[in-house]
């Protein structure tokens, strides 16, 4: 059966199911494993890893500033972050160690780098040298760095190599905050993509079934339930019954914990609702969610500007999801990432183009945070990949491979079935990641 013929979608606005596999995924055993779920109460046993892509290449060199390092200024004279000082302000990078220093925008970031929760891992990213969005994403997303025959994602063997009672899984133990299933969950182990958990009928009244675009009940029952049936033979009203059912085992109206406030933004929202199903107990363990505007190819800007707007979101949205999850945080880890850099030199048009290495953010409990992590290749000319872009000297396989082994468990001798073609070594490992 090939890959087309095993996904349903069902897509009503903001909302799609995927689902992957070769069983029938909506029938009766969601149902048991829904109901599972709902009895796993206040249970916070679960690892979690958190995957946060950063789409369009995100500058590296601005998110963590080497302002230590004088090749950066040479080749930036007009989008660089100036180095922290009195007479710099607000407008100076945040020094994090006496070399490198946060973007001003991701300032709250800075009390959880200070408290040890979290960790950056500069000159990362892929060896392969595409400077391709699509394909660079679509490889580290497999988990390849050349071979375009892998058909599933690391994220999807992953969770196939969890050491996990089958009786707890659920159906939500994979979930991705998009439209459709992204490369990394693709593959043969089932996984959800739910761009809103209100559309899903997560979040609201308990009472209403399930409110469409309009507001109406059951707007999305009436306009798709015929479809459903048809596709899941018969199953339609199970599946609405195992929405209500989620419902039904957690608060009505989500209210984030702690104080916390998330950004009015795609991304805020993304996250707020990874926490909240988090905090509903259904048995999740990879969640999935993506910001993009990072192609800053002209008016980039420096402390100011459309990528320091970006960063703010970024920063305010990871801060919020930790202040929210609280003790929670301390089965959880979030990782960031994307398809590669941004070029050293900016261009003509005060932007910068495609580049090769950036700069991957680790977060949560078992994080050894307070660190810029890697071996900093600098900016010298003689040290740039192709004359032009800063090298990477950690790859993202032993990022992830880390992460991986110490925060499941796994044994390293299931890491060349998670990363074909490359042999994940735990003596490349960074450390930031103590399991």
């Amino acid at each position: 059966m090939n890959n087309v013929n095993r996904r349903v979608f069902l897509k009503q606005g903001a909302l799609a199911f995927v689902c992957l596999g070769a069983g029938p995924f909506w029938g009766p055993g969601f149902l048991r494993q829904t109901a599972f779920a709902a009895e796993l109460g206040s249970s916070t046993s679960n690892k979690i890893l958190v995957c946060i892509f950063q789409r369009g290449a995100v500058d590296g060199l601005s998110m963590v500033v080497p302002y230590g390092d004088s090749y950066y200024y040479q080749n930036r004279q007009e989008i660089s972050v100036a180095a922290p000082s009195q007479s710099a302000g607000a407008t100076g990078a945040i020094d994090l160690d006496g070399y490198f220093g946060l973007h001003p925008a991701l300032s709250a970031l800075l009390p959880l780098y200070q408290q040890g929760h979290l960790a950056a891992i500069q000159a990362c990213g892929s060896p392969n040298s595409s400077r391709s969005h699509f394909e660079s994403q679509d490889l580290m997303e497999s988990g390849v760095d050349e071979d375009t025959s892998v058909q599933d994602g690391w994220l999807n063997r992953l969770i196939a190599s969890c050491p996990e009672d089958s009786a707890k899984v659920t159906a939500f133990r994979a979930v991705s905050m998009t439209s459709v299933i992204p490369r990394s969950l693709q593959g043969e182990q089932d996984s959800l993509a739910i761009r809103d958990l209100d559309t899903f009928g997560l979040a609201g009244d308990v009472s209403v079934p399930l409110a469409g675009p309009s507001g109406t009940a059951n707007g999305f029952e009436s306009m798709y339930g015929a479809a459903v049936d048809t596709v899941l033979h018969g199953t339609a009203q199970e599946s609405f019954d195992a929405i209500s059912l989620l419902k039904s085992a957690k608060a009505t109206d989500y209210q984030p914990a702690n104080g916390a406030s998330y950004p009015q933004a795609a991304f805020g929202r993304n996250l707020k609702q990874i926490a909240q199903l988090i905090k509903a107990n259904v048995g999740l363990q990879i969640a999935f969610a993506e910001i993009d505007g990072w192609d800053t190819h002209a008016n980039q800007g420096g402390a100011q500007g459309q990528l320091a707007t970006r960063l703010k979101t970024f920063g305010d949205t990871l801060a919020a999801f930790h202040q929210d999850l609280g003790d929670r945080m301390a089965d959880v880890v979030v990782v960031t990432m994307s398809e590669f850099g941004r070029a050293v030199h900016q261009n003509g048009n005060r932007g910068t183009d495609h580049g090769h290495g950036t700069c991957f953010f680790a977060m949560g409990g078992p994080v050894k945070g307070g660190k810029v992590y890697g071996d900093w290749p600098t900016l010298a000319p003689d040290k740039l990949f192709q004359n032009r872009d800063l090298a990477i000297t950690t790859d993202f396989r032993d990022v992830f491979g880390e992460i991986t082994s110490r925060h499941f468990g796994l044994p390293m001798q299931t890491m060349p079935q998670l990363f074909p073609h490359y042999a994940v070594d735990a003596q490349r490992f960074r450390n930031f990641c103590v399991g």
